[in-house]
């Protein structure tokens, strides 16, 4: 198992990430937070929101099933939010550079650092 801080440095080692943090998505606060380039407290929040949308539609739809992530694609970034299974209400978000980053691996560390992580 991984601490939040041990964990946040291993989200940051893929080329082009840029920062990354675990929220609690009951809250909308950041728990850690690792790396530059943007607001992670506001992007926390914002975030927070998207998650429980989609969370609400799948209620909505009756789909009985669980987000392994999410991902948005901006012109310069991507940003994957991933829930935390062993722990409910957590969610790993990672911003990277869309020129700098390979989106595979990328989505690979996230679901390693998920599997691993100690709260």
């Amino acid at each position: 198992m991984a601490s939040v801080k041990e964990s946040l440095s291993a989200l940051l080692q893929p080329d082009g990430a840029m920062c990354t943090a675990i929220v609690d998505a009951n809250s909308g606060m950041v728990l850690g937070q690792e790396g530059t380039g943007l607001d992670l407290e506001l992007a926390a929040a914002g975030n927070t929101e998207v998650v429980r949308a989609k969370m609400k539609t799948m209620k909505s739809l009756g789909l009985n099933d669980a987000i392994e992530d999410i991902l948005i694609t901006l012109g310069t970034q991507y940003h994957i939010i991933r829930p935390v299974a062993a722990h409910e209400g957590l969610f790993i978000y990672l911003v990277l550079d869309k020129s700098k980053s390979n989106l595979a691996l990328a989505r690979r560390a996230c679901q390693e650092v998920e599997s691993n992580l100690a709260v």
